[in-house]
């Protein structure tokens, strides 16, 4: 377990970890990242929501680093606009995915999200995308036909469907289609499958901040996050912490267990770690 002098970095993810079922942040929480920030210590939001959909949470706890988003796909410096790194799902992967997500069994079932240049397209307006565009504070841009956007290549492809089941059968059954050297499949929450590029995800991107813009090493990194997509950031975290409502398999690899973002966990975890005194 790491000593509070050790940690250098903080990163947190956005929902289910510093925003619940409010899509806010708790005072609480906000006052114990200023906290860390007043001894000197950075923090950075990973999250995979949208860049546009991220930003509020990034500048409302005064972040200096840049914005993961996209679960690392993309990376941005909202202070300087410079865009450290912006990876892309192969424009042959996005249509095999079109097909096999939009089969007729299926297409009732799922909403399915492209998102290009940081805007959010779909095939219609469903009521799983309306939910979403409302929690995210997006306006998705809906086209019809999706495969008249694949002159370009998306960001990430999402899928989004009620059935808890199917979206495991889903990932399972992609996975076995495309191994993790073609594509990035995770779930954010039990309802939403994610695509990405397969270099992409928050651990590399975590690393990237930790490594490559801060010169520090894995044990200087702590962070938190509560489900599938945060594994790798956890696992790469020199000190990892999982929320208490996150799957039994994303807790196993974290070193504590905050209680719920309802209970303000973040902000506990974040004084009993790095606040109080030895």
């Amino acid at each position: 377990m790491r000593t509070k002098s050790e940690i250098k970095l903080l990163v947190l993810d956005i929902d289910g970890t510093i925003a619940g079922q409010s899509n806010t942040i708790s005072k609480a929480v906000k006052q114990a990242i200023a906290a860390v920030q007043a001894q000197g210590i950075p923090v950075a939001i990973a999250t995979g929501r949208m860049y546009r959909s991220a930003l509020r949470f990034h500048q409302e706890i005064g972040s200096t680093l840049p914005l993961v988003a996209y679960q690392g796909a993309w990376i941005q410096d909202p202070a300087t606009q410079k865009i450290h790194r912006h990876l892309v799902v192969p424009r042959e992967i996005a249509h095999c995915l079109l097909d096999y997500l939009e089969q007729p069994q299926w297409r009732s079932l799922l909403s399915i999200h492209f998102y290009i240049d940081d805007q959010l397209y779909v095939r219609e307006l469903t009521r799983q995308t309306q939910m979403y565009a409302e929690r995210t504070s997006t306006e998705p841009i809906p086209v019809g036909d999706l495969r008249q956007l694949l002159t370009h290549q998306p960001t990430k492809v999402l899928a989004l469907g009620d059935d808890t089941v199917l979206i495991e059968q889903l990932l399972v059954d992609l996975r076995s289609q495309y191994p993790p050297n073609q594509l990035y499949l995770t779930k954010s929450v039990a309802t939403f499958l994610e695509a990405a590029n397969a270099l992409v995800n928050k651990g590399s991107a975590v690393r990237y901040l930790a490594e490559d813009l801060l010169g520090l090493s894995r044990t200087n990194v702590m962070a938190i996050g509560d489900n599938f997509n945060d594994l790798e950031m956890l696992e790469y975290a020199g000190f990892s912490i999982a929320m208490a409502d996150a799957p039994a398999a994303v807790k196993a690899v974290a070193q504590w267990v905050a209680p719920t973002v309802e209970a303000d966990g973040v902000a506990i975890a974040i004084e009993k770690f790095l606040l109080s005194s030895p």
